[in-house]
């Protein structure tokens, strides 16, 4: 597939370079034509030729030689990357070409020398201005006979070579609104690997008190970007290490950026980490230093050097001279400490993009450069060779070593792409204070962290503490939003009043009319009815429903009419413009069914016909009613500029779903400037504008049959009829059905080539479709965003009839390879309850609440108990709270009484009667929930009973239950056997004086307050 090239990133940045090289300031003045030379060399990681091809074209192109001449380039590379840069060679038609020198592409000949080649660029160097100076980078040298015999085609026509490196790297140096947000993007993933595993790494080595290598650190921090987890939803393959991660400690520091880990053990007093991340070739850089047990003087040195950054930050200000920020803050420290000064480090940082460090624009003494708004440093300062005097003897020498990335901002001042600030730096000092107080001085694997203590809370412990957090603020929050929403009241849609006739003139004149007749008008809708001998309209929108009946020698038609009390459906309102008018309920005709002499036809033929025609009619209406309601509340959308540019991103033999008809079709889907449009083969057109996309959730194939683009929008959009706010554009990767009739073999020749042949499809298409991404996020800026789910955190459950693979992305959970689609914003989450978490149920239910309190919830059935650990932890980790419970509740009610008396609910606690831990949890729960039936939530008394009473005969099931209960309470309470309290009967008997032949009649009634002695004990 064609590699693109964003053409307007080149045509913008070749126009900067040249203005810069007009103006003819430094060595831009002294040269007459630039010569970019890019030979093969594995190597070489960094490199101004390299740089700036990539600044241009998004790319590397080895072995491709670059002329920049007063009126017109040439570029000499291989027959595939001429084709590449024919794309910015043809300029016709793109106005953002105009002022760009004309390009000339040279094929260069493997075989051959290309002398001819050669002389085409030297003669076009002569040509440019006075032909005299060549502007080089002299410190790239590339190896290879076809640079050497450039390079010897160069000096032989002696031509005088000047070093540019500095004023092109002033040129490249302001970054431009795409070029930030991939720095701010390297930047937040360093911050991620530092965190998450580095941070955590070494405390985990101090608590076991582990022997680890400075060298196997490193290793193991270049091993984890390769995880996604770490990379914050980045690709691994665009994420690369600037350098090797450098960890050093024990008394041997080199606070430069050049050295490597070595082999020594890691020692437990400063541990000083730099590391820098690469995002699609642009860099950023972190530096840390953690403390393990620090003495009072090592405290005080790193809160000064956290001063000093300080200061040095304030200085960073558009137009400020290098030199004199860096003599600022050297100043500062000999005001404050001068015996520092010799320790601090020879530079305090310098400018950084594609290129890790940019060696002419150092933060030092000398350098005279301006900053600009939009730079971006990599500042790190240190001390070193600070010794301890009361340490022991191999802890004596120690360094603090801190850095950060920053942007530089137009009004002065600066804003960090970084995660970790200066107040990170803060909060590691003063859990330094706290480790210290509570471990003393002389423990070994005291972290200064303070997060590593004795006292170690669990995973769970820290999940209930932090939605406890979460809890409060979750009331308070709920409480103001429905204050401000209390004076939006919810007006009520007032029913539609069809009128027939505006006027009597209107009325139709038909014979049918005067026969007293029903005649139904198709015109105005209308059914003319005889009311008591007069013809009166009724339009077929208050005709509720038409029944026919034949009863003996007489047919029957009865016509229901809409009244106010009667239900008009779910959707529709049931408000009358005059609900204090007089309303006609029901209407029934009799014909008969016998033709009389005379007559042409059956008197019943009308009523029969009338049947027929007024339902015809109102299907008619109820049709055109759907569809305006459809189009109702659509919002409407602005037009899609086309870019009538071939180059668009595009991808083809897609189906769109849900379909634009009734058959599913395939078509293409092309970005254009303001959205994307798809045309089917049919020249069906479906629009989606940027601005209209709230999350743009890619699916890869793996594991699934499809790999899927899919939309979910702000506003619902209209085609084939109907309103949609979710669009998915997919592509088959498989068989979807198996031909089982076929008789298949394991080795089958034919089916490991279809096996292969399927995967070599798969990363076919996965390529495809991340090249689409990555050219449609460069072409909107990156102001539209692909989420990828993760897949890892994903699990199972029924959001519809089926169950399907539920996955977090980070905005949203997902399913979107399954339809309906599955889509929900964790924006718009209030909290979240889990229902039917009992020990003995395989799963559970998932309720999701929402802020908007008048949005239905959403559930999802049937979780697999084993994944309720995992939600938690997910859920926990974006601030989303979340309680539990045995029951299933009646949402629909609890939502109406919330949204009644939103004051009284927050008075009552709020949400606090779902949490187990809450007063009358318990007792609310019961009130709230009414299950539709009642006996599937025995008590335990009652559960008792059942078990005890399982083997007996229930056919006396007609007795009152109560009195057999309270007297099995009684006897129970007493705790007196059967022996005893068969004597008792026997002297209630005696006393009684009752007749002999009477006895074992009284003693039947005295013992049906009791159950039979025999049938107890069997249970």
């Amino acid at each position: 597939m064609a590699v693109n090239l964003d053409k307007e990133a080149y045509y913008r940045r070749i126009k900067r370079f040249y203005s810069n090289w007009k103006k003819g300031e430094d060595e831009f003045g002294k040269v007459d034509a630039i010569v970019v030379s890019v030979g093969v060399d594995e190597e070489i990681v960094y490199a101004k030729s390299t740089a700036i091809q990539t600044w241009l074209f998004g790319y590397e192109l080895t072995d491709t030689i670059m002329v920049f001449c007063d009126t017109k380039i040439i570029f000499l590379a291989s027959k595939k990357k001429v084709d590449f840069l024919r794309q910015v060679a043809v300029t016709k038609g793109n106005e953002n070409a105009n002022g760009v020198p004309p390009i000339t592409l040279l094929t260069r000949e493997k075989n051959e020398s290309n002398k001819a080649n050669f002389d085409k660029m030297i003669e076009a160097i002569k040509g440019s201005k006075e032909g005299k100076t060549v502007g080089v980078f002299s410190k790239d040298k590339f190896p290879g006979d076809y640079m050497k015999s450039w390079n010897d085609a160069l000096s032989s026509e002696g031509l005088e070579r000047v070093d540019i490196s500095a004023v092109v790297a002033y040129t490249m140096a302001v970054k431009e609104d795409g070029e930030l947000s991939l720095m701010k993007k390297a930047a937040a993933i360093t911050g991620e690997v530092y965190t998450k595993f580095f941070k955590e790494r070494v405390m985990e080595i101090v608590d076991a008190d582990e022997k680890v290598r400075h060298s196997k650190l490193a290793e193991s921090v270049e091993k984890a970007i390769e995880e996604k987890k770490y990379l914050g939803g980045a690709d691994p393959s665009t994420v690369e290490m600037c350098y090797p991660p450098i960890i050093q400690s024990g008394g041997n520091y080199s606070l430069k950026f050049s050295v490597v880990s070595d082999k020594n053990y890691m020692h437990f007093g400063a541990i000083t980490c730099a590391m820098g991340i690469r995002y699609k070739s642009y860099c950023s850089n972190l530096v840390r230093t953690l403390m393990v047990d620090p003495t009072q003087e090592m405290q005080d040195n790193y809160n000064f050097l956290l001063q000093v950054e300080e200061e040095l930050l304030k200085e960073l200000k558009h137009g400020v001279k290098l030199c004199d920020a860096y003599n600022t803050v050297l100043d500062y420290v000999k005001k404050e400490k001068p015996d520092l000064v010799a320790k601090l480090t020879k530079n305090l940082g310098f400018a950084m993009g594609i290129e890790f460090r940019e060696g002419s624009l150092v933060l030092n003494a000398k350098n005279q450069y301006k900053l600009k708004k939009g730079m971006v440093l990599s500042i790190s300062l240190g001390f070193s060779d600070l010794v301890s005097k009361d340490g022991k003897k191999e802890e004596q020498k120690y360094a603090f070593f801190i850095g950060d990335t920053i942007q530089i901002n137009e009004r002065g001042g600066l804003f960090k792409c970084i995660l970790f600030q200066n107040d990170d730096e803060e909060d590691e000092e003063e859990d330094g204070d706290d480790a210290e107080e509570l471990l003393g001085k002389g423990s070994r694997s005291a972290a200064l962290l303070a997060d590593r203590t004795r006292n170690e809370m669990t995973a769970e412990e820290k999940r209930r503490a932090h939605q406890k957090e979460l809890s409060n603020h979750l009331n308070e929050e709920a409480k103001r939003r429905l204050t401000e929403q209390k004076g939006e009241q919810h007006i009520q849609k007032a029913r539609k009043s069809n009128v027939s006739y505006k006027n009597v003139s209107q009325m139709p004149k038909e014979k049918e009319i005067k026969d007293m007749k029903i005649f139904i008008d198709k015109k105005y809708e209308t059914v003319i009815m005889p009311v008591f001998g007069i013809a009166t309209p009724f339009h077929i929108a208050t005709i509720k429903n038409i029944s026919m009946s034949v009863e003996g020698d007489y047919t029957y038609l009865r016509i229901n009419f809409y009244v106010p009390g009667s239900s008009l459906g779910r959707q529709e309102g049931n408000i009358f413009p005059n609900p204090d008018a007089t309303f006609v309920k029901e209407i029934t005709y009799r014909a008969s069914n016998l033709k009389a002499p005379g007559d042409t036809s059956v008197p019943s033929t009308n009523l029969q016909n009338a049947l027929r025609i007024i339902k015809e009619v109102q299907k008619r209406y109820k049709t055109r009613e759907a569809e305006e309601k459809e189009k109702e509340g659509i919002v409407k959308q602005d037009s899609l500029v086309i870019n009538l540019n071939r180059s668009n991103p595009k991808l083809k033999d897609l189906y769109i779903r849900p379909n634009i008809t009734q058959k599913r079709m395939q078509g293409s889907l092309e970005a254009h400037t303001n959205g994307f449009r798809f045309t089917s083969v049919r020249g069906d057109k479906v629009d989606i504008l940027y601005n209209n996309i709230k999350h743009a959730i890619f699916q890869p194939c793996d594991g699934e049959m499809i790999i899927v683009l899919h939309f979910h929008l702000k506003n619902a959009i209209m085609f084939g009829k109907r309103r949609h706010t979710d669009v998915q554009f997919y592509t088959e990767v498989g068989e979807i059905t198996t031909d089982l009739g076929k008789h298949q073999h394991m080795h089958d020749r034919d089916d490991l080539y279809a096996e292969q042949m399927e995967r070599e499809m798969r990363h076919k298409l996965k390529s495809a479709f991340k090249n689409f991404i990555e050219k449609v996020e460069t072409l909107t800026k990156e102001e539209l965003e692909f989420e990828v789910p993760f897949r890892d955190l994903g699990f199972q459950g029924a959001p519809y009839r089926s169950t399907c693979l539920l996955q977090p992305t980070s905005s949203s959970l997902v399913n979107v390879t399954e339809w309906p689609p599955f889509v929900v914003t964790l924006d718009e989450v209030e909290l979240v309850h889990f229902e039917r978490v009992q020990f003995h149920l395989k799963n559970f239910d998932v309720v999701i609440v929402y802020k908007d309190y008048n949005k239905k919830v959403t559930m999802i059935n049937a979780v697999p108990v084993n994944s309720l650990d995992p939600i938690k932890e997910w859920l926990n980790s974006c601030d989303i709270k979340y309680t539990e419970g045995v029951q299933s509740l009646n949402w629909t009610k609890i939502m109406k009484t919330i949204v009644d008396d939103p004051e009284g609910f927050f008075e009552q606690g709020g949400w606090s009667f779902l949490d187990p831990e809450s007063e009358g949890s318990g007792a609310e729960e019961d009130s709230e929930s009414e299950m539709e039936d009642e006996t599937f939530n025995p008590s335990a008394d009652e559960e008792e009973e059942e078990e005890e009473d399982s083997d007996e005969d229930y056919s006396s099931e007609t007795e009152d239950s109560v009195d057999y209960s309270a007297s099995l309470g009684s006897e129970e309470e007493s705790g007196k056997d059967w022996d005893e309290l068969e004597e008792e009967a026997r002297k209630a008997d005696r006393e009684s004086h009752y007749e002999d032949e009477d006895t074992s009649n009284r003693k039947r009634k005295v013992r049906s307050s009791v159950p039979p002695r025999k049938k107890k004990r069997r249970s």
